[in-house]
C-alpha cells in the first residue's frame, strides 16, 4: 500500500524480479524493524481495515510465496499512527529494459518524531535488503505532483505541474538502474549513481553535504532539510535543479 493521505510519506524502492531469491521481501522488513527502534511489523490488515496480529510473520510471508512472489502488507497494528509495508512485482512489459521488477512500498506518518533520520535509515535499510536499483521517500502531497511528470503523447498527453520536466513511462528507460524520477529522499544503488554521474564533486558540493554513502557504495542522497513542499519556492528550485543536473532520470537525455 503506496501512502494515499497528505499526512503520510511515501518510501518507493524498485529492484529486480525475486525469481529465486525469495528472502529479499522479509530481508526488508527485517531492516526496516532494525533501524527503527521498537517497531514491528506483525499484523495484517483485515478486510474491514483492521490489524490482525501475525504471531507467525516471517512463516506467513514466507508461504505466500509459493502463491504469489511479492510481499502482503503488513503493518505495525497501530490504527491511530499506522505503518505500512508491501511489495510486488512489476511485469516486463512496463518495466525498464525489459526486464520484470520488484518493488517494495512503505508508508509511514510525516508527524513521526526525528522523521528526517528515521526515513533516511529506512529508506536505506529497505532498499539494501530488497537489492534495489533505485528509490525515494516522499510526502504525500510532492509524490503525487511529481508522479504527474510521467506523460506521453497519447497514453498521458498534457503538461507536467509547476514547470517540471516531462518524464517517460518505466518501459521507455534504456536501464532499470536508471531512476524514473526523483523524490525528497533518493536512495540511488552504486550502479544507479553510474548511470546519471553522480557524484561529481565540482558540480554536487551541495547535494554532497546532504549525501550519505551506504554500506554497498550506493548514496541515500537528501534534496531539502525539511520534507518536500513544492509551495516552498526553494524546494521547487531544488527539485528543478536536480532534474537539470541529471538528464538521465526519468529517460530525458538526448546522448
Amino acid at each position: 500500500m503506496p501512502a494515499t493521505h497528505p499526512s503520510q510519506l511515501g518510501i518507493i524502492v524498485h529492484g529486480p524480479a525475486i525469481a529465486g531469491n525469495a528472502e529479499r521481501p522479509l530481508v526488508a522488513v527485517h531492516g526496516m524493524e532494525r533501524v527503527w527502534p521498537g517497531l514491528r511489523l506483525e499484523w495484517r490488515i483485515s478486510d474491514e481495515g483492521k490489524p490482525i496480529p501475525l504471531p507467525r510473520r516471517d512463516a506467513w510471508v514466507a508461504e505466500g510465496q509459493s502463491d504469489e512472489p511479492g510481499l502482503p502488507l503488513l503493518c505495525n497494528g497501530d490504527e491511530r499512527d499506522p505503518v505500512t509495508i508491501s511489495g510486488w512485482e512489476r511485469p516486463s512489459s512496463s518495466s525498464p529494459g525489459g526486464q520484470p521488477q520488484f518493488e517494495i512500498h512503505v508508508s509511514l506518518p510525516l508527524a513521526t518524531p526525528g522523521l528526517a533520520a528515521i526515513a533516511a535509515d529506512v529508506l536505506e535499510a529497505v532498499a539494501e535488503g530488497a537489492l534495489s536499483f533505485w528509490g525515494h521517500a516522499t510526502p504525500f502531497n510532492a509524490g503525487v505532483e511529481i508522479s504527474g511528470q510521467t506523460r506521453h503523447p497519447v497514453r498521458k498527453p498534457g503538461i507536467p505541474p509547476r514547470g517540471l520536466p516531462a518524464l517517460k513511462f518505466p518501459e521507455k528507460l534504456r536501464l532499470p538502474e536508471i531512476p524514473q524520477r526523483l523524490g525528497w529522499m533518493n536512495y540511488w544503488s552504486s550502479a544507479a549513481a553510474r548511470a546519471i554521474g553522480f557524484p561529481d564533486p565540482a558540480r554536487d558540493a551541495d547535494l554532497l553535504s546532504r549525501s550519505r554513502r551506504t554500506a554497498t557504495g550506493g548514496w541515500v542522497v537528501q534534496l531539502t532539510e525539511a520534507p518536500l513542499d513544492l509551495d516552498n519556492p526553494a524546494h521547487l528550485t531544488a527539485l528543478l535543479r536536480a532534474y537539470e543536473r541529471f538528464p538521465e532520470i526519468g529517460g530525458r537525455s538526448t546522448l
